[in-house]
């Protein structure tokens, strides 16, 4: 399906081939599709560009040094704004997300435009337990920091933004530029009043045989999210009458 106003946005480290079998299998899905090479160093951004170069659904940004995720996200949203997009499809390069799920969340984003689309993951047996129970710790903070607003997973990164609220919430601050966009996204957007939908969506982890490529680092990354609740629960605090009130105003 061809769109003018929803893109597929895909940030793209590092990947391995693994991220061509990813955008063809959006490309069959959507147009358009964009990635946005976050200073890859691993060969993938040449051949990205040629694909890009006969395919004129798809299209390559390139970052000439590896900023973070979030950083890549905001760099495509500010150019999908630019051209008039008003919403954007995150999924990463790596195989994990169920591309043939795309149409139906782009339909979901299309009947509710004010709404965020979130992907709750439904892990199979590839899915290491560690990180399944540690994703609990974030999930609950997520909730407790919006009141239950309804973020049924807070770290899975298939989901449909607006894109400029989520434009103006990143503008307004430095942080959510690396592994901490994800989570920080849904709960300052919650914030702003940008409702969750959620939709079950399965994720796979691939193996290294299977051309799996992670960049987690499990100490690294929970600092990072562990900073982030504390500055998040901050901003809980000081935003909780205006948060009691509307869950008030919406009973």
């Amino acid at each position: 399906m061809t769109s003018h106003t929803h893109l597929v946005l895909i940030p793209s480290y590092n990947p391995g081939p693994k991220v061509y079998e990813t955008v063809q299998a959006a490309r069959a899905q959507w147009t358009p599709v964009w990635v946005v090479v976050d200073g890859s160093t691993d060969g993938t951004t040449q051949t990205l560009q040629r694909m890009a170069a006969t395919d004129p659904g798809l299209r390559v940004l390139v970052l000439p040094r590896n900023c973070g995720k979030g950083a890549a996200v905001l760099h495509g949203l500010d150019e999908a704004q630019r051209l008039g997009f008003t919403h954007a499809l995150c999924m990463d390069s790596d195989g994990q997300h169920p591309a043939m799920l795309i149409p139906q969340f782009m339909e979901t984003s299309q009947a509710n435009p004010a709404a965020m689309v979130l992907g709750v993951p439904v892990f199979d047996a590839s899915a290491p337990a560690l990180r399944v129970q540690g994703r609990k710790i974030s999930n609950w903070w997520a909730n407790l920091e919006t009141l239950w607003a309804g973020i049924g997973d807070s770290l899975y990164g298939f989901r449909v933004y607006p894109i400029e609220p989520l434009r103006q919430v990143m503008h307004g601050q430095r942080w959510m530029r690396r592994f901490d966009f994800d989570p920080e996204a849904v709960v300052r957007l919650a914030w702003r009043g940008v409702r969750p939908l959620n939709l079950p969506a399965p994720v796979k982890y691939l193996t290294a045989s299977e051309g799996g490529v992670s960049h987690f680092n499990y100490w690294r990354d929970n600092r990072l999210l562990t900073w982030m609740h504390l500055r998040l629960m901050l901003g809980f605090a000081l935003r909780l009458p205006a948060l009691v009130g509307r869950r008030l105003l919406h009973r």
